[in-house]
């Protein structure tokens, strides 16, 4: 078992602090939050053990879980790293592309491992159809939510958004060209609303649109590719699979047979992988820990965390243009 401690321990860090304390593959040793009272509130409501400063906890951890604001997260994750300890980041994983690719930079040459949280990577619905999706040339996602003033620090993108970015980026095997963003604050001073085209060099093109001003919660993904549909509903933990085939000779009576114009008569049928249900945070948590006791690559590495902002800030960029 690694030795992990949480630092910030605000809604999300509670969540990370139960489920790392239930985790067979850690030894929760504490946590460290700047905000002494709410610690102390923390630790006495979970008998979780506080520590008084950040140096502390890093000197007896294996590995540091940071889940605070994105702001600091790299001079947190700057001194974890250079103090020889493997690092867990909250997504984004910094605020600026600048921290993250020093980050990776660090984590090199301090020989340690680090993984970025983008949780979505591991909801059951993906990791059922991630094999199943080869090569799509159009891609639609769309992630709505109702308000929560808890975001609104930071552009829907970033704060939404990058969820999709990722898992995106994590299937189509190709460099982004071309990105066209237009977004609108509502009542944030960031913008609510996005809405991005990214199109990449293999010809996919892939539209995005993100809300935190919805009246209703939606986190649905499509993909379409050659003879094959594929849709992802990461909030219902659903998918489907609708691929098409040359259709055969005699066809049954149930059978769903498309003809063309040139004739060609092509069969629907629906392959429905079957979709195991997890805790996506704590399976994110404990393959990081696989990937520190077996020495390989982490699911989601700091160099794909920082591909994932690269994108949500050039979505950013493009929305002044």
């Amino acid at each position: 078992m690694l030795n992990v401690g949480v630092i910030g321990a605000g809604h999300l860090g509670k969540i990370h602090l139960r489920l790392l304390n239930q985790s067979e593959h850690y030894n929760l040793i504490g946590f460290y939050d700047s905000n002494s009272v709410y610690a102390q509130e923390v630790s006495k409501e979970f008998d979780y053990p506080i520590f008084s400063s950040i140096d502390d906890l890093i000197a007896q951890a294996d590995v540091i879980d940071i889940v605070t604001p994105t702001l600091s997260h790299f001079e947190t994750a700057k001194k974890v790293i250079e103090a020889g300890m493997h690092v867990f980041i909250e997504k984004p994983i910094t605020n600026t592309v600048k921290e993250a690719e020093e980050l990776v930079q660090l984590a090199k040459k301090h020989q340690v491992k680090g993984q970025v949280g983008h949780v979505e990577r591991f909801n059951p619905a993906f990791q059922a159809v991630t094999k199943m999706i080869d090569k799509p040339m159009f891609i639609e996602a769309h992630r709505l939510a109702e308000f929560n003033p808890r975001g609104t620090d930071v552009p829907v993108v970033l704060d939404l958004m990058i969820h999709d970015i990722d898992a995106i980026l994590s299937v189509v095997k190709s460099n982004v060209k071309k990105i066209n963003a237009s977004g609108v604050s509502v009542i944030s001073e960031t913008p609510d609303i996005c809405n991005a085209r990214i199109e990449f060099e293999n010809g996919c093109v892939a539209n995005l649109t993100a809300s935190r001003i919805s009246l209703k919660q939606m986190r649905k993904a499509r993909f379409f590719q050659k003879d094959a549909y594929i849709s992802v509903d990461f909030l219902e933990k659903k998918c489907e699979v609708v691929k098409m085939k040359d259709a055969p000779e005699s066809p049954g009576d149930f059978d769903m047979i498309l003809q063309n114009a040139e004739g060609i008569k092509k069969q629907i049928y629906f392959d429905n992988p079957e979709v195991e249900e997890n805790n996506a945070i704590l399976e994110e948590l404990e393959t990081f820990a696989d990937a520190i006791n077996n020495n390989t690559t982490p699911r989601v590495t700091l160099e794909q965390g920082t591909k994932a902002l690269q994108v949500a800030k050039q979505i950013i960029e493009s929305f002044s243009n």
